[in-house]
């Protein structure tokens, strides 16, 4: 198992770096992939100086910030599902998504000409500020039991979906900007705004890795857990905000992009391990590839158009998550 796990990892290394490279080539203006490698190498040549304005200064940026935010979203799910024992959780589940949408519509509508400057950090502040939320709200004494966890998690979502759609229709000049941020893209990355996610992004993974062997023991219960010497409510609640830090990150700048933390996960552990010190970075390469190669995909189906990539990840998920749920519904 061990050495199988180790050739995936090898194999989904060179696949997301092949994704990479294919995907800064591709767009409206073609750039052979020997030219963007050269390119990216710091060679010269007689290619148009376009070329590299092109590559280095939108594509890049780009491109990576996609591998970091389809990572981001991988690894988030794999904890939730472990934390949540929900084989269909993602990181959307307890509230994120909506706090999330609600903090960029308030830019979106409030702030005018300042609005999407002020987009990224609302809705981080949003995503976190539903967490918390619902973390109170489940929170019995010293514990935070999983089921009303989800429940509060459903019923926030709810309470703040309904202030969000209540907000676009009582704005409507602005309503086509708000449906767009919704639907996710990366349309808005830069080096700037990669830069400002990936402290958040790697010191999430870090505690994640980290914790990794609690994440195994939870897999078994909260019971048998606690036998083995978890701190089971420590545990949950600092992977919790962990979790929710990292996807609130990735989302605040690409807005919602769903079913990458549901689709990812399980195919990794189909293919490595259930085992999360192999799980985790499985899930980051395997979720960052699949978002690169999406949003490649957004940017030339019917290009000089761009599809936001929210969609094309959901048109994967939704039949995905339709058959996990016949998969369950066998095993009853």
């Amino acid at each position: 198992m061990k050495k199988r796990s180790g050739f995936v990892l090898v194999v989904l290394v060179a696949l997301l770096a092949v994704s990479c490279v294919i995907a800064v080539s591709r767009g409206s203006v073609h750039i052979p992939w020997r030219t963007s490698l050269l390119i990216l190498f710091g060679e010269r040549g007689d290619w148009p100086a376009s070329y590299e304005r092109i590559l280095l200064g939108v594509r890049v940026p780009r491109v990576l910030m996609a591998a970091v935010v389809g990572g981001s979203l991988s690894v988030a799910g794999v904890s939730f599902q472990a934390l949540l024992q929900n084989p269909m959780a993602d990181p959307y589940i307890i509230g994120v998504s909506a706090g999330a949408a609600l903090g960029a519509t308030v830019g979106i509508i409030g702030f005018g000409s300042l609005g999407f400057k002020l987009v990224p950090p609302l809705a981080f502040l949003g995503a976190l500020g539903a967490m918390t939320t619902v973390y109170v709200l489940a929170k019995r004494g010293p514990r935070v039991p999983v089921v009303p966890l989800l429940l509060s998690g459903v019923a926030v979502s709810a309470f703040l979906s309904a202030v969000v759609s209540l907000l676009m229709v009582t704005h409507r000049e602005r309503l086509d900007r708000v449906v767009f941020w919704l639907m996710g893209g990366l349309t808005g990355a830069s080096w700037e705004r990669l830069l400002s996610i990936l402290p958040y992004t790697i010191v999430g993974f870090c505690i994640m890795y980290y914790f990794s062997k609690d994440l195994n023991a939870l897999l078994f219960g909260e019971e048998q857990a606690a036998h083995l010497g978890v701190e089971v409510e420590k545990v949950k609640a600092i992977l919790l905000f962990t979790s929710t830090l990292v996807t609130a990150a990735a989302v605040s700048v690409t807005g919602l992009i769903g079913f990458v933390g549901l689709i990812v996960p399980h195919l990794m552990r189909l293919l490595t391990s259930p085992d999360h010190r192999i799980l985790l970075p499985a899930a980051a390469l395997g979720g960052a590839s699949l978002l690169v190669v999406s949003d490649m995909l957004s940017r030339t189906l019917l290009s000089p158009a761009e599809i936001p990539v929210g969609i094309l990840t959901a048109m994967m998920g939704g039949p995905f998550f339709l058959y996990l749920l016949y998969r369950r519904k066998g095993g009853m």
